[in-house]
C-alpha cells in the first residue's frame, strides 16, 4: 500500500490542467505555454503518473446509446471490504465511492441496455455477499460529466491557447471504432499519451499499421480523452452530491445556471422522486455551505431533497483507486471500450 502523498505542487496543478484541456498535447507545444522545457515536463508527468496522481485515459465517444444509472447499496459493514473488492473488478460498475449519508457505496452504473441494467442491479447485486439493499437512479440525460471538468491552475491566455494546440492537433468529425482498432483503444485507455511506436511494440504490430490506425481515431469523435487527478491530493478533497426536485419549466435554466460553478463534476437528469442530480469536488465544508446559500438564492425553485458526502472514491470510470484516490494501475476496462 502505498503511504500519504504531498499536496499536488503549483507546477503540477498546471501540467495536470495543461492536459485536462489538450490531453495529447504535445510536450514542446505544452513546454511553450508553460514556459518551461520539454524534457522538464516529460519527467514531471512520468512522476505524477507513476505516482497515481494523475493520469490521461480515454472513453468510448459513443456513449449517447449507453444506459447510466447510479446505484445506492448498503452492505454489512463485515463484509464491506469484500464486497468492494468484487464490485470494483465489474466492468458494469464504472466508478465505486464509499459514502456517508443513507448508503455505503454509490456505483456509477454504464451498461449497453436496460436489460442488462436489470439484470445488474436486481439480479447481480442483491446476491453479492454483503449486499443488503439496492436502490437506483437511472439518468435520462447526461449535462455535465468529469471530463469537462478543469482546474484553476493557467490563466486565460495559456487555456486559450492549449485549445487551440487541441483544436490543431485533432479536430474531430464523426467516427466510430472499426473491429480491428481495439486493441489500440485499449492501450489508450491505460495510456492516453501512449505513442502509436508505443503501441506498436505493445502490441506486436506493425508500426506504420498502428500508426494510422491511432491518427484515424483521433481525427474522429469515436473516443473521447480526458486527464484525471487524484482528487484528494488536489485543492478540491471534499467531494458532495445532491439530489434535487426542479420544475420541467425551469430545468433548462438550473442546468445552465449550474454548469457556470467551477466546482462541478456531473450534472445529471434522473428518474425519480428528484430530477436532477449534480456531484462537486469543493475545498472545504464551509466552501460546500456557501455553495448550498448561493444555490438557494440563484435558484429558489430548486428544492434540495437529499446530500451525500463522498468518503472515498474507490474507483473512477473503470480505474482501480487506492484508499488515497490514486491510480493502483489496474484498468477495469468498462463495455464502452469493448468490441461491441
Amino acid at each position: 500500500m502505498r503511504s500519504a502523498a504531498p499536496e499536488l505542487s503549483e507546477a503540477d496543478l498546471a501540467l495536470i490542467h495543461a492536459l485536462q484541456i489538450a490531453p495529447r498535447v504535445s510536450w514542446a507545444e505544452a513546454a511553450r505555454v508553460l514556459d518551461s522545457s520539454p524534457t522538464a515536463l516529460a519527467a514531471r508527468w512520468q512522476r505524477l503518473r507513476e505516482a497515481g496522481m494523475a493520469w490521461v485515459t480515454v472513453h468510448s465517444g459513443e456513449q449517447s446509446r449507453d444506459v447510466v444509472a447510479f446505484v445506492d447499496l448498503q452492505v454489512d459493514p463485515a463484509r464491506r471490504a469484500a464486497a468492494i473488492e468484487r464490485i470494483c473488478r465489474d466492468p458494469r460498475a464504472a466508478s465505486v465511492e464509499e459514502a456517508a449519508g443513507g448508503r455505503d457505496l454509490v456505483l456509477t452504473v454504464i451498461v449497453p441496455d436496460y436489460d442488462s441494467l436489470a439484470a445488474f442491479t436486481l439480479d447481480d447485486l442483491p446476491t453479492t455477499p454483503g449486499v443488503r439493499a439496492v436502490n437506483t437512479h437511472v439518468a435520462t440525460r447526461v449535462h455535465r460529466q468529469g471530463s469537462d471538468w478543469r482546474l484553476d491552475a493557467l490563466d486565460r491566455d495559456q487555456q486559450a491557447a492549449l485549445r487551440d494546440a487541441a483544436r490543431n492537433a485533432e479536430s474531430p468529425g464523426p467516427g466510430r471504432v472499426p473491429d480491428s482498432y481495439w486493441p489500440v483503444v485499449q492501450r489508450l485507455a491505460r495510456d492516453g499519451r501512449q505513442s502509436a511506436a508505443e503501441i506498436a511494440r505493445a502490441l506486436d504490430r506493425d508500426p506504420a499499421t498502428v500508426r494510422r490506425q491511432v491518427a484515424r481515431l483521433l481525427a474522429t469523435d469515436a473516443l473521447a480523452f480526458r486527464c484525471e487527478v487524484a482528487g484528494l491530493r488536489s485543492r478540491w478533497p471534499i467531494v458532495c452530491t445532491w439530489f434535487a426536485r426542479v420544475p420541467m419549466t425551469e430545468l433548462d435554466h438550473t442546468v445552465r445556471a449550474l454548469s457556470t460553478l467551477p466546482e462541478l463534476r456531473l450534472l445529471v437528469s434522473t428518474v425519480g422522486q428528484s430530477n436532477l442530480m449534480f456531484l462537486l469536488w469543493a475545498r472545504s465544508s464551509g466552501d460546500l455551505m456557501r455553495i448550498e446559500r448561493s444555490v438557494d438564492e440563484k435558484l429558489p425553485w430548486l428544492q434540495l431533497t437529499e446530500s451525500v458526502l463522498t468518503l472515498r472514491t474507490r474507483k473512477r470510470m473503470g480505474w482501480v483507486l487506492d484508499r488515497h484516490g490514486r491510480a493502483t494501475g489496474e484498468l477495469v476496462l468498462p463495455h464502452t471500450l469493448q468490441p461491441r
